[in-house]
């Protein structure tokens, strides 16, 4: 029996793992989940990260989660490379079936993060963190973007908001989408079409992306006749949405319509009682390491509060 177990063991798991250690409630991370992400979440296939605080210079993606990491081990907190294959989540105490073992918890934090969907390319695997991304607000304004040619692929509102963002640092951005309409608001649309530094390219898929140590340029191959065209460009930015890893729950949890877990606000608390969720699961907008580990640390002092009154009460 553990008194918390934490799911996923990105900057928000990592977070929650620290204060519930220093807490001397002695947690539990799990850092693998059946959901398709990874331990260490998005950070692990992050380049550089120049915008999480008290790093003025810069710091690796899978640097900051071993420092981070580390920090909870220092603090009492176990670690656990398993994935999560089953979950009874009805009420205390929890149980999580891993591929090794059972565990039972008093409290849950759930911190198993979102997925970007990416094209299905073996060259945007290749070329990812080298040019391919899914995150404009994190790596658009790093200095290998800056005044180069940056494409961008989506037709909705996340798409229109990342070509806008990137024409601050870009000399021209290209925005790819595969139909002839796109589903982002009219007024997103028509701030796109209005911006000089935004070409639009309709009916369009991105086929191939190319280069040599990093990217270069990009296939695009129009929709309705197969011809392609190469484009010189030094950035691809996927905007075509999130999977929040939440299948593993089976619906144990209340999640909205996109399945990102639902809390009560300002806390971390979901629809049962001792599971509390935090980061990228929860968070369909902002996305961010330094937001997602404030939320860590939401749910830290949840779950700590909320195990205090439950020993007070018994």
């Amino acid at each position: 029996m553990h008194k918390v177990v934490i799911v996923g063991a990105g900057p928000a798991g990592l977070t929650a793992a620290i204060y519930t250690a220093r807490a001397d409630l002695r947690p539990l991370v799990i850092e693998g989940f059946m959901a398709g992400g990874q331990p260490g979440g998005q950070l692990m296939t992050t380049s550089e990260v120049e915008n999480f605080p008290g790093f003025p210079k810069g710091i690796m993606g899978p640097a900051l989660i071993g420092q981070m990491r580390e920090q909870a081990v220092r603090f009492g907190a176990e670690m656990l490379t398993e994935d999560v294959v089953a979950v009874e989540l009805k009420s205390p105490p929890f149980r999580l079936k891993t591929t090794s073992r059972e565990i039972e918890a008093e409290a849950v934090i759930l911190a198993t993060g979102a997925s970007a969907r990416l094209l299905d390319l073996p060259s945007v695997k290749t070329f990812w963190g080298k040019g391919v991304s899914a995150c404009a607000t994190c790596d658009g304004p790093m200095p290998m973007f800056r005044h180069q040619v940056i494409a961008v692929v989506g037709g909705g509102d996340t798409a229109m908001e990342e070509a806008t963002f990137l024409t601050r640092f870009a000399a021209k951005v290209v925005l790819i989408h595969r139909r002839a309409e796109f589903r982002a608001s009219r007024i997103m649309v028509e701030r796109v079409r209005a911006n000089p530094k935004i070409e639009i390219v309709t009916d369009a898929v991105v086929d191939e992306v190319f280069g040599d140590t990093m990217m270069q340029g990009l296939v695009i191959k129009n929709a309705k006749t197969g011809a392609t065209r190469r484009l010189e460009a030094r950035g691809l930015f996927m905007a075509i949405g999130h999977e929040p890893n939440t299948k593993f729950l089976a619906g144990q949890v209340r999640t909205d319509e996109k399945g990102y877990i639902v809390v009560r606000h300002p806390t971390s608390a979901t629809s049962v009682e001792g599971v509390f969720a935090c980061g990228d699961v929860i968070d369909p907008h902002y996305r961010q390491a330094i937001s997602a580990a404030g939320t860590g640390c939401v749910a830290a002092l949840d779950a700590e509060r909320w195990l205090a009154a439950r020993a007070a009460a018994s």
